[in-house]
């Protein structure tokens, strides 16, 4: 299982450089979270002002968590900070099969997103490259993790799609990720905790 630190939606994008200046070097992966104000309130920093950071990022590759509106609108915002993954919220986008065609046309893993109350099925693209999980609601508000997230992840894993979990992931339930087969788990305050259980 991979382990991925996330950004955590913020406003201010002087506490997300914050936040890489203490994980940029515990992982490759980064994964940046994105909200728009029209499906997750309120709007995050531009995604622009990464290019305007002072901190040396070079030797990380950023996964773009879009929860937006038509996720397909924001791509070239993704490839304009050289993003190499993507994945978009389902709950507001027209197309899936083209958000993942035309992510993966422009070189970049693409995947989809569904928030912890949107039930899962199987309309989802074959060559889609990860499907993720929400544990709780999307969004800046602490919740509880929601259990329902081991039945989707057994439906998941059943059609034979990479599977990726973000939020309510903790030490106390982590090996029951594990056991049910997540590929990926995105973590934010417990990233040193699993960290350091995963060297163990």
């Amino acid at each position: 299982m991979e382990i991925i630190p996330t950004t955590i939606p913020n406003t201010d994008f002087s506490q997300v450089e914050k936040r890489l200046q203490a994980i940029k070097d515990l992982s490759t992966w980064i994964q940046i979270d994105l909200t728009d104000g029209v499906l997750v309130k309120p709007a995050s920093y531009p995604l622009e002002l990464f290019n305007n950071s002072r901190l040396d990022l070079s030797k990380n590759i950023f996964d773009v968590h879009l929860m937006v509106k038509e996720p397909i609108h924001w791509i070239n915002k993704c490839l304009a900070i050289q993003a190499s993954r993507v994945v978009g919220q389902v709950e507001m986008m027209t197309d899936r099969e083209l958000f993942i065609r035309t992510a993966q046309d422009n070189g970049l893993e693409a995947g989809l997103a569904f928030d912890a109350t949107t039930p899962t099925d199987d309309n989802i693209p074959q060559d889609t490259d990860l499907v993720l999980l929400m544990g709780r609601p999307m969004g800046f508000a602490p919740a509880p993790l929601n259990p329902q997230i081991f039945e989707k992840i057994k439906f998941l894993k059943k059609l034979g799609f990479k599977v990726a979990v973000d939020g309510g992931v903790s030490p106390d339930n982590f090996s029951q990720f594990q056991q049910a087969g997540v590929d990926i788990v995105y973590v934010g305050h417990y990233f040193l905790d699993l960290i350091n259980e995963k060297d163990h």
